[in-house]
């Protein structure tokens, strides 16, 4: 024993033994040295010996060679029933009439009705290894004979069961071991995580005759339909958003919430490690975030009214972050890792449904300009034709003016079409059908005032003097901020802005100009559906009047101006 051990008085603990022997063999002399190191325990009955070594623990027995045998399988059961008592799995031992001849614990804890089904089970396995088992095979190990078996109780409980069979000397099947265990759990959860998948490719499942018909602010609108969609009824995670990362300006836009109050949804947030909350940190760093209490976690800003936990995912894109999807809960620690897990499969699937969008942005920009530029050099050649013939022509009927009046008709035509097709080449920075505009008093746009925000000038002043056409006052306005603050400063009875702008979005605009009079109306314009922080879907929800996708033609402007206007007066 280490000297330290006796330092300051302590003792080591003293052994404990069991001494078993009858009054009449008892070796006085060898149980007093006994006593003077160990505690002695003297007894003077087997049937005492064994009760006690059930309940207690000793480090040795001495005991008659004659009584050696019976407490070596009292010790050897002792253990046994120990060992299958303590594991965490039910274990049964059941006949061939199905009856269960022994269980442990854990499984006598368990409903008759799953002890039913356990039986049952265990019964048809039995009748089976009896088919098997021969005493030519008798040698082979059970090990190898055992069989799995996936029990469903009620479709409340699912439960996994091992049997295998015990084989006498004579090669019969006597009686069938089972080992079970509760997967309930386990089951659940792989069905919620199939449940998860199935919804994320449902997703991003993109028909392309459906969305060939919707423009890209319908698409984004039917995409966060069904994120709102799944997360509510698969999730069932009531208050959450979803924000995107703006590279630029490393700033996290809000594109899609659900059930949280518009002062928790202006707060402006960034990927930053600090001061910008647990949905910045979760930018910043990629990792989940579960917040248990948010009355103690610093980290924490302002959410749901009454919030008592959050759970913060980054949406992923090939291991790049994108985003964030936070949901909260007004219980405290309604999250745990399983959800946590959850919501990681459902975000990447939000990223990748987002990114197609944004995708098919990018292709229909591309295709157009490239389309445009294809039409052009085909039929630059044909055009240059018609118009050298019917030129040709004029001249041959000098004084035929019914037949040079329809060849004049041809010519004009032809210059039609170059002039559009030339507008169509330029793309967004146009609008179609501008030069042809003479205007005159409009009932409905004469005598409003307009603020129109874009930072290109082409589009800003070709839109400004269509209107002026019509009768309107025009304010201009060269970038976002500029429209901010002419809103706050004055009255205007429409608003018209473009979506990206080099500081300020299409949604600050339109949230200005709501929050200074929220009856006035505001038209969004972008080039091709692009729009890169999802200005559409998030003013579509508040009032948002409508969308102008670029190029657009005259006919399309005057008639959501006129829209708007006459909404506005009926408000």
């Amino acid at each position: 024993m280490p000297p330290h051990s006796l330092e300051k008085g302590l003792e080591a603990p003293k052994n404990r033994v069991l001494v078993l022997a009858s009054p009449t063999t008892v070796n006085s002399a060898a149980i007093e040295r006994l006593k003077s190191c160990c505690d002695v325990q003297e007894i003077d009955t087997i049937d005492k010996a064994i009760e006690l070594i059930k309940t207690e623990h000793f480090t040795a027995i001495f005991s008659e060679a004659a009584d050696f045998l019976p407490l070596e399988r009292a010790l050897i059961s002792q253990q046994a029933n120990l060992i299958l008592n303590t594991i965490g799995e039910g274990v049964c031992i059941v006949d061939g009439d199905g009856r269960s001849n022994w269980m442990n614990k854990k499984m006598q804890a368990w409903p008759a009705r799953v002890h039913e089904k356990i039986r049952r089970t265990c019964q048809e396995a039995f009748d089976i290894f009896s088919k098997q088992v021969s005493p030519q095979t008798a040698g082979v190990p059970p090990s190898s004979r055992s069989k799995r078996y996936a029990l469903n109780i009620e479709d409340q409980q699912f439960m996994e069961l091992i049997a295998s069979p015990v084989i006498n000397p004579r090669g019969q099947v006597v009686q069938v071991v089972a080992v079970v265990w509760d997967a309930t759990g386990t089951r659940r959860l792989q069905q919620k995580i199939d449940a998860i998948d199935k919804a994320g490719r449902e997703l991003v499942r993109l028909e392309g005759e459906a969305l060939s018909k919707l423009n890209v602010g319908q698409r984004l609108r039917l995409l966060e339909e069904k994120i709102i969609s799944f997360t509510r009824d698969l999730m069932h995670f009531d208050h959450f958003a979803i924000r995107l990362l703006d590279r630029k300006s490393n700033k996290l836009e809000l594109v899609i919430s659900a059930g949280l109050p518009s002062e928790a949804l202006s707060v402006d947030l960034f990927a930053e490690n600090e001061s910008n909350g647990i949905s910045g940190y979760v930018a910043a760093t990629g990792r989940s975030y579960i917040c248990p209490d948010v009355d103690r976690d610093p980290r924490y800003v302002i959410g749901l009214e009454s919030a008592k936990s959050t759970l913060t995912v980054p949406l992923r894109l090939h291991d790049k972050v994108i985003g964030i999807f936070n949901i909260e809960s007004k219980q405290r620690a309604a999250f745990n890792e399983d959800d946590r897990q959850f919501a990681e499969i459902f975000g990447r699937y939000v990223a990748i449904a987002l990114n197609i969008l944004d995708l098919m942005v990018v292709e229909r920009v591309s295709t157009s300009h490239k389309v445009a530029d294809d039409v052009c050099g085909e039929v630059a050649g044909p055009l240059n034709d018609i118009a050298s013939d019917a030129n040709a022509l004029m001249d041959d009927y000098i004084g035929q003016d019914d037949l040079r009046l329809r060849l004049q008709a041809i010519m004009d035509n032809v210059n039609t079409i170059r002039k559009s097709l030339r507008q169509a080449a330029e793309g967004p920075h146009t609008i179609l059908g501008a030069g042809d505009v003479k205007g005159a008093e409009d009932p409905i746009i004469g005598n409003t005032r307009i603020l129109v925000a874009d930072d290109e000038p082409n589009i800003r002043n070709t839109i400004s003097d269509i209107l002026r056409k019509y009768g309107a006052t025009i304010t201009v306005a060269a970038s976002g901020s500029e429209a901010i603050t002419l809103i706050e400063q004055d009255h205007f009875d429409l608003v018209v802005s473009d979506i990206k702008m080099p500081d300020k979005t299409g949604y600050d605009v339109f949230a200005a100009a709501h929050k200074h009079n929220s009856a006035t109306p505001v038209i969004l314009m972008t080039a091709f559906g692009y729009d890169p922080n999802h200005s559409i879907v998030r003013a579509s929800h508040e009032g948002l009047a409508a969308v102008l996708f670029k190029p657009f033609k005259v006919e399309q402007l005057l008639a959501e101006v006129r829209k708007a206007l006459q909404a506005a007066v009926t408000k």
